[in-house]
């Protein structure tokens, strides 16, 4: 599958919905009618683009399809998509997949976040700045108001995402996201979980893809009333965590058709060496710095290693983001130990230098000792962007998984 296109900003002339705004309901009779009607009145007088309110009831039982029904039928832009099975994944993937608006959104029913924060929310997708948006409670800037207990919940399931699988959103579950068709139509095909975890799967396998996620800092107001179980939720979250987990591990999440086609440097092999040169350069002043800093107190060849190694780590991070344009955290953990064996070779050739150098001149100066390294770094360069373009950052034939893509 193609890699994805640059993102262009929707036109100010868009005639159909440029927002779908999905409110996921089950059994919410009680708060339905009132919550739509008054996000329905925030969007007429504060959103400049025209919007849909897609109600997504999946299998209520009580009055909530008739109320839906009802709301449907006499409220402008609003529309109703009834689900037989429950689940708000499913009904998330089930109204977006059906929707041919250019950003796709979705809010609680509670209204539990302050609606001023939905034009920040998509503005950066409509202009094509971001593909995903998430509200954020733990952020600063963020306004909560909740019990403890919950607080200690939400606190510690982001803590648990952050050490489990590395990731870098601030706050996984607040049920006030955004995200660009164009990459709705190539992730929702790989979220698997129906229920609570959809959120944090969507957002993991789009930071793996190094797809950008904008987070707005929200007011929020804890329902009460909230009937959630939390216990069965989060078992099944960390089921989730469990099951992610193991694709990234094995590099079984396939995301190289989420990128964009021209996101990151271009994959020439002329301009990836200008980039590789000028990182290079960066990193030999590095090294040349830390050699000077390290040698009067850990000797020649100690400083060498020491110095080498730092900069070999920072330099392959460098090169990684900057020369061959990969973005996330797919793959990087290889990219590390490939490019450490690459130092090997290149503490090899300086280290050997090093002491031909000293074979031959024992009293060899400090100056001297630097331009040899300089030298011998050269060298080691010269096989280091070999090595890294050819085995460590290899490209892969198009259309094929891999974490390193």
């Amino acid at each position: 599958m193609n890699q994805l296109p640059l993102p262009t900003p929707v036109s100010a002339h868009h005639r159909e919905p440029v927002l779908d705004v999905v409110v996921p309901v089950f059994n919410e009779q009680a708060d339905l009618e009132r919550s739509v009607r008054r996000l329905h009145a925030h969007l007429r007088e504060t959103f400049p683009y025209p919007f849909r309110i897609t109600v997504a009831d999946n299998a209520s039982t009580d009055e909530t399809p008739r109320i839906a029904a009802r709301l449907a039928a006499t409220l402008p832009e609003t529309r109703w998509l009834r689900l037989p099975e429950k689940g708000r994944g499913r009904a998330l993937q089930a109204a977006w997949s059906n929707s041919r608006a250019p950003v796709l959104a979705y809010l609680d029913v509670d209204l539990s976040t302050d609606l001023a924060a939905l034009l920040p929310l998509v503005a950066p997708l409509i202009s094509g700045h971001s593909d995903i948006a998430i509200g954020t409670r733990l952020a600063r800037g963020a306004r909560v108001v909740r019990g403890p207990r919950r607080e200690v919940i939400s606190r510690c399931y982001n803590a648990l995402l952050r050490s489990t699988l590395a990731v870098g959103f601030s706050d996984a579950q607040c049920g006030f996201k955004a995200v660009r068709r164009d990459v709705a139509e190539r992730l929702l095909p790989l979220v698997q979980d129906t229920g609570w975890f959809f959120d944090t799967e969507l957002l993991v396998i789009a930071e793996r893809a190094g797809l950008r996620i904008h987070e707005v800092p929200v007011d929020w107001v804890d329902d009460p009333d909230s009937r959630v179980d939390i216990l069965s939720t989060a078992l099944a979250d960390l089921r989730g965590i469990a099951r992610i987990g193991r694709a990234l591990a094995r590099g079984a999440l396939p995301t190289a058709a989420l990128r964009r086609g021209g996101d990151g440097p271009a994959s020439g092999p002329a301009g990836q060496l200008l980039r590789f040169c000028a990182v290079g350069a960066v990193s030999t002043v590095g090294y040349v710095l830390l050699y000077a800093a390290l040698r009067p107190a850990t000797g020649a060849q100690a400083a060498n290693a020491t110095a080498l190694l730092i900069c070999a780590l920072a330099n392959t991070a460098a090169n990684r983001r900057l020369t061959f344009g990969l973005r996330g955290h797919g793959g990087a953990l290889g990219h590390h130990a490939k490019g450490l064996l690459v130092f090997v070779i290149g503490l090899a050739l300086t280290s050997g230098s090093l002491a031909a150098l000293h074979h031959l001149f024992p009293a060899a100066v400090r100056t001297a000792e630097i331009a040899v390294l300089v030298v011998a770094n050269l060298a080691a360069t010269l096989l280091r962007f070999a090595l890294l373009r050819a085995w460590v950052f290899r490209a892969r034939r198009p259309g094929t998984d891999s974490a390193t893509a």
